[in-house]
């Protein structure tokens, strides 16, 4: 009886600390940061599948978003899967959580997917996908030494827009495999999860990204 009750209180500290670990991680990962890997294609070269990314929570450390800055958010609801693009409301759409929905969703993190881009508008920007394959942005063609090939297609509905305020217009590196604003619209600044630090693995690429 008493082995019994000392492997019971054995289990019990284990599954206390696990707890206990377990909490601590969701802290920080929702309120600090986290390393995260990439598992996407969307952002070659500047990233590839097996990075390893240092990523910085908005929730304390909020900072102003600045072109080029690479960002990761909560992935929105295709509008071209379900026919509903409308080229005239640029904005992108969101699932509607409550309750402990919600909670499990944003905290958990359970069913969440976020996607990793750069961004190239700011609100008031008009950002334009030109048939000649460049990005202009009031205007001015944009200079973008990261991509692959150095050009930009009109894959999507999204390819002139005028970014709304508290939106931000984001886009892969990969541009002819990326799902990016031009599919599915302006990103809400408040949906931005991350801001990349830095790569950290592999060791021989670690250091921030260009």
């Amino acid at each position: 009886m008493i082995k019994e009750n000392k492997v019971l209180k054995e289990i019990i500290e284990w599954v206390l600390c696990f707890a206990i670990a377990f909490a601590l991680y969701l802290v920080i990962n929702y309120f600090f940061g986290t390393v995260t890997g990439v598992r996407q294609v969307s952002m070659k070269p500047t990233t590839i599948e097996g990075d390893k990314l240092l990523i910085q929570r908005p929730t304390i450390f909020k900072k102003k978003i600045n072109y080029g800055d690479i960002i990761t958010f909560e992935s929105p609801i295709d509008p071209v899967s379900n026919m509903s693009a409308d080229p005239n409301d640029v904005k992108s759409k969101y699932q509607d959580l409550s309750g402990i929905n919600s909670f499990l969703y944003h905290f958990v993190g359970v069913g969440k997917l976020s996607y990793i881009k750069r961004v190239i508008g700011l609100p008031g920007d008009h950002i334009v996908v030109a048939q000649d394959g460049y990005a202009y942005r009031n205007n001015e063609k944009l200079v973008e030494n990261y991509l692959k090939d150095g050009t930009t297609n009109q894959n999507g509905v999204y390819t002139d827009v005028t970014v709304p305020d508290g939106y931000v217009f984001v886009m892969g590196d990969n541009r002819l495999e990326s799902k990016d604003s031009r599919i599915f619209g302006c990103i809400p600044e408040s949906k931005v999860d991350g801001y990349v630090i830095t790569r950290v693995w592999p060791l021989s690429k670690f250091g921030k990204l260009k």
